[in-house]
């Protein structure tokens, strides 16, 4: 059942007879014409006509659709099912990027969506504080303080934490591709942050430097998130917490023959598979992403059992991802075939600069809220935090998730197009046309048979009636766009609505103020799954 595009053809078209006449041997148009007659003969269908080669068009009272226009801000559907979202994985010791940026406020919004539909959700942020990027950062860390100096950090404790860090990777990473003296500093730096791990050391100078900065990083982490406002985490799993599982296990099943030894190190042969090979652990026996997200995969399973888990990451790591789980496959084949992995695009600044780099020269999240608080002021508006935010959030949220994006500031603040301060405004709107009622306002529960919408009500309601299905389609194809694109067109069309319409004073106030307190409701709802504010005025 789909809901018509046009009000002259019905609400909704049922393609029943089509699906079944060739089980039941009949004409498909014959089958129409007896399911008609069958749903005619209903109380909440005004009426029923068959249309060329078999649909049933279906009209609806005015008292069923009046209730289908309350219907999405209720609806369920997934109760039981537990659902794994992990989503943002920023890396300790580097600046959170505008890649992180998005996947924080894309996977919270579908964190939301999945939870609104019913679904138990566990949030996920598993973050690297082992690995290259960390010996990187050390490294340049240490030649700041001159040398394994921990008391030297004191004078950085007061100063841009995050971003001090982040000039110290940037230099090590630069060191590591140009000086091969430096890349061996950097080899052993990263050699040492996997034995501080395993021994539990706190108190060497080196071990001081690492967990102080390390702690620095997740307190700047923490404080982004409740500037965000995204919802809390359920828990974050840092690698190191399991670095050792992935290793034991690729060993483990190096015996078994699913991994195998090639120039003394470990690798997966994914071509018998249609893939690639790809390195589990080094010739110098440390591990690689790969190991560690075999033990992340496995923590998961042990410690969730979960139906289904999410992975929102960007596009680059396709090929990577699907090696890791082809090669679970082989030996835990229920949570490796139970994980999805969705990608995102490249995130551009307007003009065409790529926002991501692993080279530390990057666009960072905090970059691109002051973007928006600066396109904010030049407008010459003066905003909350709150609207600078859904213009990020939304600018994010409208895009397909596959597919690029590019973030134009002065476009993702304006009033006068597809933003998000667009849709505050429209909520805002709605609710002083509600605060000047001079009637009660009429709600879906208290139509009866018998009330009559007149046609512009009539064309407008179905637009709200539609959007329990949107949630729907939103949550099964994970396509946080289509819930934009539909709170959009309805912002549209109430403004048709509104312009043809006269609410206060007429007399049909009290319907016309339960329509457009339902579509205010609607807006509401749509935007808090965006995790965006929903303010009475602006």
């Amino acid at each position: 059942m789909t809901w018509s595009a046009d009000a002259q053809f019905g609400d909704v078209a049922v393609n029943a007879a089509l699906v079944l006449s060739r089980s039941l041997g009949q004409p498909p148009r014959e089958l129409g014409a007896t399911l008609a007659e069958a749903l005619q003969a209903l109380p909440y269908v005004a009426q029923a006509t068959v249309a060329g080669p078999g649909f049933v068009n279906l009209t609806l009272t005015d008292s069923l659709l009046g209730q289908a226009m309350v219907e999405g801000l209720q609806a369920k559907g997934d109760e039981g099912r537990k659902v794994l979202v992990e989503y943002s994985d920023p890396n300790a010791f580097k600046p959170m990027h505008a890649g992180h940026l998005y996947t924080t406020l894309v996977g919270d919004m579908i964190a939301r969506l999945l939870e609104r539909r019913g679904n138990t959700v566990v949030r996920l942020n598993y973050g690297g504080d082992v690995g290259l990027h960390v010996g990187r950062a050390m490294w340049g860390i240490i030649k700041e303080l001159g040398g394994e100096n921990p008391e030297h950090l004191d004078d950085v404790a007061g100063a841009d934490k995050a971003g001090w860090m982040g000039a110290c990777y940037a230099r090590g990473y630069a060191a590591y591709e140009d000086d091969e003296q430096a890349k061996r500093e950097i080899m052993e730096y990263n050699r040492r942050v996997y034995e501080l791990q395993l021994t539990g050391d706190k108190e060497s100078p080196f071990a001081q430097i690492y967990w102080t900065c390390r702690e620095w990083s997740y307190e700047n982490f923490r404080k982004l998130y409740v500037e965000l406002q995204v919802t809390p985490f359920d828990r974050f799993i840092p690698e190191s917490e399991v670095t050792q599982l992935g290793i034991d296990v690729v060993n483990q099943q190096l015996a078994a023959g699913v991994y195998e030894k090639s120039e003394e190190a470990i690798v997966f042969h994914g071509e018998t598979h249609g893939l690639h090979t790809r390195v589990f652990i080094t010739s110098q026996g440390l591990p690689t992403y790969e190991t560690k997200d075999v033990g992340l995969l496995l923590t998961k399973w042990r410690d969730y059992k979960f139906d289904e888990s999410l992975v929102i990451t960007a596009g680059e790591q396709a090929d990577y991802m699907a090696v890791m789980l082809k090669s679970v496959e082989q030996f835990e084949p229920e949570p490796a075939r139970r994980t999805r992995h969705l990608t995102h695009g490249l995130l551009k600044l307007s003009g065409g600069v790529k926002m991501s780099s692993r080279q530390g020269k990057v666009v960072t999240a905090l970059e691109i809220l002051a973007a928006a608080r600066e396109a904010s002021r030049l407008s010459g508006r003066k905003v909350e935090e709150y609207t600078n935010l859904a213009a990020v959030k939304y600018a994010f949220a409208k895009n397909r998730l596959a597919g690029d994006i590019e973030y134009d500031a002065r476009e993702s603040v304006a009033l006068d197009g597809n933003s998000g301060p667009y849709l505050q405004y429209a909520h805002a709107r709605a609710r002083s046309i509600l605060a000047k009622a001079t009637v009660p306002v009429r709600t879906a529960e208290n139509y009866s048979l018998g009330d009559q919408f007149d046609p512009t009500e009539r064309q407008f309601g179905r637009q709200l009636a539609q959007y329990a299905d949107v949630l729907m389609e939103a949550a099964d194809e994970l396509a946080i766009h289509k819930l934009c694109t539909y709170l959009y067109d309805t912002c549209q069309q109430f403004n048709r609505f509104y312009e043809q319409t006269r609410v206060i004073g007429s007399d049909r106030e009290s319907v016309r103020l339960g329509i457009v307190r339902c579509y205010a409701d609607i807006l509401r709802d749509g935007l808090s799954l965006l995790g965006i504010v929903a303010p009475d005025s602006i």
